[in-house]
């Protein structure tokens, strides 16, 4: 049995948590036509093919898409931002929330407030969709790096608690944030890798 099964939607998250994750039992699978499709909404039958996905699995399902995530959640997986959220709502807020496809903002700005339980919390959104087409490309380095710029002006600009990455493509952007600035900056995959791997310890 995998100690985790991976339900991606772009194939560069294979080397990522590959390094995440050494030594690691990962079984990935990569869908990215799941991303295309579920632009203008998640319909019943792509909902039904994440569900057959996450039952065929040995073991804990990660889904590592944003977008999917409530699909995904809704048919046993993990959502690879949940564990991020917790970790946000633990500042306190104000929360500044940077993300790129307009798909992740409702289910990211949910999820957000569903850690912070019955407090309201202070939330910023930050939407950089422009950035997009250089992941897209597979520029990781600059998508990376205009990510961070954007980030960057907009924490000179205000004060926050925390800055919550939204989509794990976004992940390459914390360390040159981190370079940068003494707030903290969260990115799923570590966080997820993290916390699910020492729960899989737990119970083994």
């Amino acid at each position: 049995m995998p100690d985790l099964t991976l339900l991606h939607t772009a194939e560069v998250h294979v080397e990522t948590f590959c390094a995440l994750a050494p030594g690691a039992d990962l079984d990935q699978q990569v869908r990215a036509d799941w991303l295309e499709r579920a632009q203008g909404g998640i319909d019943a039958g792509l909902r039904a093919e994440i569900a057959a996905a996450v039952a065929a699995a040995d073991g804990p399902v990660l889904c590592t898409c944003t977008t999917l995530g409530p699909a995904a959640e809704d048919a046993g997986a993990i959502r690879i931002d949940w564990p991020m959220m917790q970790e946000a709502a633990r500042t306190g807020g104000p929360v500044l929330m940077a993300y790129c496809l307009e798909s992740t903002a409702g289910p990211s700005e949910a999820l957000l407030r569903r850690a912070f339980g019955a407090c309201e919390p202070e939330l910023t959104c930050l939407e950089l969709g422009r950035h997009w087409p250089l992941f897209e490309a597979g520029d990781s380095a600059r998508f990376a790096a205009a990510i961070a710029a954007d980030v960057a002006e907009a924490l000179a600009a205000m004060d926050f608690a925390c800055v919550v990455l939204a989509q794990a493509s976004m992940a390459g952007a914390a360390e040159l944030l981190r370079e940068q600035s003494r707030v903290p900056v969260l990115a799923s995959p570590e966080i997820a890798v993290r916390a699910l791997l020492a729960e899989h310890k737990a119970g083994a």
